[in-house]
């Protein structure tokens, strides 16, 4: 079974790379226009990474993306596809054509825009029999609900439940109730969709009296056994469209350090109420991999959608962690699509000048080269020219730190003497410089890594160079190079850092 995992805007793989009625289930977990930033490890809004953050903050501006989109949705031609084109509603173009005008060119309807797209080619691909479950907040449900019922009822398909998901958090507001909930829509493609009931678990005191009920079968005209009531209420009682089910706790083994990731158990009701083994589960926007993880476990198919890669980089290790001994087979069984896999394509990611993905290069050879064990660092401009963290132990309670820069170009001496100056500055033990080119290693460089001196490790019979050099072709030779700290921290990604550096966490923003 060939699971999926795509690197890259979801718009682009759904159009290209996800075919026509091909997926059983759909969950999106999209950024919430609600004017407040979840994603706080993609915080940034200065400058040059302005619209790079736009692609993973629930802020939205009407610019010329969107405006773009908006003409692409109003074309009247797209109300008369060719075969195999996605087809488009008139309710669906009239509807945005209506909000326009009520909304004006802002960040709701800039928002709206956005996902009336995506929403449209999730329908395309979904099974006549498949469902979708759209998570959102209650500061935008009501619209997505307009634009869901045009795309989806007005196609033949039914709106079934808008699901509310309850949670406790300590919380205190003035002048209104505290929000404790989100909102979960949930459609199916077509009236005949599959739908798997469960229950609510019976009370002690309920199981006490059905168990003292005298049971009589009851038979059909064909000797047939028929369910009872009293069978209905043996498995207990229908699960309603409220559930109560916890926000993941500060110390549970699943919490992985994502700011939106919701909890294994609100992901596994929707997987077993809407597939079945062998089914085929969509997320187009998987962040840390939860639907994933759940889909792996629960025996479906998957296919998951991200357009960091750090993102990418999370759900492989969640994985790996996950099934350490069946990891091999279930890596192999993974299609990775739009992560570099030669030196051609990581040229191609390292010379790309858009803002919204060119930084990704750097996150790519940071986590490829440390073997996603790094800590990337997102907050560019006060970011004192750190572009990732690495821990390792220095003794049972201290942690040493490795700092990487990355250099979509050839480096130099001049960016080993900076990296060197920075190394100093946040008192880490080592410097990586991660760049293009040029091999080997000239004598300029060679001198400047031989001034830094050498790092020996206090409980290790070993010395390593304080500052060196990772070329990108290093990362596709055959025995690949990669991150060889003494006592390397294995738990970077969801674990604190050991006693020493817990105040820089809040600097990193994880």
């Amino acid at each position: 079974m060939i699971n999926e995992l795509y690197y890259g805007d979801n718009l682009d793989v759904l159009r290209r790379k996800i075919a026509s009625g091909s997926v059983d289930l759909c969950y999106i977990d999209p950024p919430f226009n609600s004017k407040r930033n979840y994603f706080q490890i993609y915080n940034n809004q200065g400058g040059e990474d302005r619209a790079q953050a736009q692609a993973f903050v629930d802020t939205w501006n009407w610019g010329d993306e969107a405006a773009d989109a908006l003409a692409y949705i109003l074309d009247i031609e797209r109300l008369s596809p060719r075969a195999g084109e996605t087809r488009w509603t008139e309710q669906t173009v009239e509807l945005i054509r209506g909000l326009e005008k009520v909304l004006g060119k802002g960040s709701l309807l800039a928002y709206l825009v956005h996902m009336t797209l995506r929403i449209v080619e999730i329908h395309r691909v979904l099974k006549p029999t498949g469902s979708f479950y759209l998570h959102c907040d209650p500061t935008a449900s009501h619209y997505l609900k307009l634009v869901l019922d045009a795309v989806f009822c007005g196609q033949g398909g039914d709106f079934r439940n808008e699901i509310i998901w309850c949670y406790r958090k300590w919380s205190v507001k003035q002048g209104q109730f505290v929000s404790n909930h989100d909102v979960i829509l949930f459609y199916s493609k077509s009236a005949i969709s599959t739908f798997n009931t469960s229950y609510i678990e019976l009370s002690p005191g309920t199981m006490k009296r059905w168990k003292g009920k005298k049971q009589q079968a009851v038979f059909d005209d064909k000797g047939r056994r028929l369910a009872t009531n009293l069978d209905a209420e043996s498995q207990g009682s229908a699960m309603p469209d409220w559930w109560e089910i916890s926000v993941i706790n500060p110390a549970a083994k699943e919490r992985l350090g994502y700011p939106t990731q919701k909890p294994e158990a609100l992901l596994e009701r929707i997987i077993k109420a809407s597939s079945n083994e062998g089914d085929t589960v969509l997320d187009a926007y998987c962040g840390c991999g939860t639907t994933v993880a759940v889909a792996q476990r629960l025996g479906r198919r998957w296919i998951g959608i991200d357009i960091t890669y750090q993102s990418i980089a999370l759900i492989l290790k969640r994985l790996q962690d996950r099934y350490p001994d069946e990891w091999p087979a279930i890596e192999a069984n993974i299609k990775l699509d739009g992560v570099p896999r030669d030196l051609e394509s990581a040229m191609a990611l390292a010379n790309r000048r858009d803002d919204k993905t060119r930084k990704e290069f750097e996150k790519w050879a940071i986590l490829t080269f440390s073997k996603n064990q790094a800590r990337i660092n997102e907050k560019k401009g006060a970011d004192g020219g750190i572009d990732g963290i690495a821990y390792f132990l220095l003794d049972s309670d201290t942690n040493g730190k490795a700092i990487f820069q990355v250099k979509s170009r050839p480096g130099n001496r001049g960016d080993l003497a900076t990296l060197n100056s920075d190394r100093l500055r946040e008192k880490a033990e080592f410097g990586f410089l991660i760049c293009t080119g040029p091999m080997p290693i000239g004598k300029a460089m060679r001198e400047e890594i031989a001034a830094a001196g050498k790092f020996k490790h206090p409980l290790l019979n070993r010395e390593d160079d304080r500052l060196q050099v990772i070329f990108v072709a290093e990362l596709f030779a055959p025995h690949s190079r990669r991150l060889d700290l003494p006592m390397a921290r294995t738990d970077a990604i969801k674990s604190a850092a050991a006693r020493g550096d817990a105040d820089k966490q809040g600097a990193l923003g994880l």
